[in-house]
């Protein structure tokens, strides 16, 4: 791969980065959480988009090269996906290669995480390469809790946003099964081997069936392979110690950035539940929600009237958005747990009440910190046997979380562990959640589970 060192200007920031129509283009998906990342593609082709997950992590070595080490982990992982899958496309194509056919996606956030930053880093990265600076970026962002304005038609993005985010739940639902009976299958690797052909099957049918208004189908097929699932378990396996999750959504989620973690602790014998990725779609929306409700009070304060119907509006919107996610997630996990017990998500509402009971973390600061802080102490008082928080070397969210949930939960009695990851192998961190697994069979063995 040829690279030029010296951009001309920044004018790809604009230009490259940004909401692009991606009908008729190779819509190019980093996987994050593997289940969610295909079922999204499935979404994407059942609206018209030639959309496809690239693999991860085989280019880890790509994207350390054009990064200095100090970007988060994230960053360096997606980077070296595009770049591998591009090379390989340029070398299988030669000269009908024409880089403007791909749309790479690259959400973002706003606030003080740099996750802010990957597609504008990203965006410079490509432009180095003449043969890849023609690839668009098409960015979503926590801004206006990543509407699809301008990726699909605007006709039918309400139609989109729907079944996109049914497209996560689905893909949490799926995981908790999976997390649900790997521990107690009958024999090893079924739960790996159903969940994988699950994996398919639904992304055929959000394929077949999200540009529909009604989803009827894709519940059909969901409860369907929930039913199934629970087949795989043996009955006469007790139950396991139960281990919490959470941390950085990206790191958390992806099973390579973590190196299975969720398996090691299966290994030791836990049961584990991460948190999911419906959390921080609806978080942002309610944050959203709750800014514009702020600048409500304060605009009518001012007797601004024009800022306050605006705000008012905006505030509307949200809460009629996070109504309309509340309700398809409560009534698919309601389907689900009629069939088997999985874990349900906590109401963000809720967990802003967590913090503010004893002024332990605020919404006003946000990052992922204000979800991994209340759902610790969630877990702590639903009497989780332990609590594990996975994230990016460096990250400022995840390392706030330690440093506030960490000695609250210490104060309990409850094992905690902080698992920092950046691609190394540390020769002490299995041994490190050996004893975390220990202590928590033996809080298991005293107070039980919840």
């Amino acid at each position: 791969m040829k690279k030029v060192y010296q951009l001309d200007n920044f004018r790809t920031m604009s230009d490259g980065v940004g909401r692009f129509n991606v009908q008729g283009k190779k819509f190019l998906i980093p996987e994050m959480n593997k289940i969610g990342g295909h079922l999204l593609a499935g979404v994407f082709r059942g609206f018209g988009v030639n959309s496809e997950v690239m693999t991860t992590y085989e280019g880890l070595d790509l994207g350390k090269e054009f990064t200095s080490g100090k970007e988060c982990f994230p960053c360096i992982v997606t980077l070296g996906d595009i770049l591998l899958y591009l090379k390989k496309e340029k070398e299988k194509l030669g000269n009908a290669f024409n880089p403007e056919n791909y749309i790479y996606f690259m959400p973002e956030s706003n606030g003080p995480c740099r996750f802010g930053m990957y597609n504008k880093y990203h965006r410079i990265v490509l432009d180095t390469f003449p043969d890849f600076d023609k690839v668009k970026i098409a960015s979503l962002s926590s801004e206006d809790s990543y509407s699809a304005d301008g990726l699909i038609p605007k006709e039918r993005i309400q139609d989109f946003r729907k079944a996109s985010y049914l497209s996560v739940v689905a893909g949490d639902i799926l995981d908790r099964l999976l997390w649900k009976i790997r521990p107690y299958e009958r024999k090893a690797g079924m739960a790996d081997k159903f969940i994988d052909e699950a994996m398919e099957r639904m992304t055929e049918s959000f394929s077949r069936h999200s540009s529909k208004k009604n989803f009827s189908d894709i519940f059909t097929d969901l409860i369907e392979i929930v039913a199934e699932g629970k087949e795989i378990i043996n009955p006469d396996i007790p139950q396991k110690p139960l281990i919490g999750m959470v941390g950085e959504i990206y790191v958390r989620s992806h099973l390579k950035s973590n190196q299975d973690t969720i398996r090691i602790f299966e290994e030791y014998g836990a049961e584990v539940i991460n948190a999911s990725i419906a959390e921080w779609i609806n978080y942002t929306t309610y944050d959203l929600a709750r800014l514009a409700k702020t600048a409500l009070r304060l605009n009518l304060k001012g007797f601004r009237l024009k800022e306050a119907k605006e705000s008012l509006l905006r505030y509307l919107k949200y809460n009629l958005t996070l109504f309309h996610q509340y309700r398809q997630q409560e009534k698919v996990y309601r389907m689900v747990r009629n069939h088997i017990d999985i874990e349900k998500d906590h109401k963000i509402g809720h967990l802003e009440k967590v913090l503010k009971k004893d002024n332990t973390f605020s919404f006003e600061v946000g990052t992922e910190a204000c979800l991994s802080i209340s759902s610790v102490m969630e877990h702590a008082r639903a009497g989780y046997n332990g609590i594990a928080n996975i994230f990016p070397f460096t990250c400022m969210p995840s390392n706030i979380t330690s440093a506030i949930a960490k000695p609250l939960i210490t104060g309990m009695n409850i094992p905690y562990i902080d698992l920092p990851y950046d691609g190394s192998f540390q020769p002490g961190r299995e041994a490190a959640i050996r004893t975390f697994m220990y202590q928590a069979c033996q809080r298991f063995k005293t107070y039980g589970r919840p």
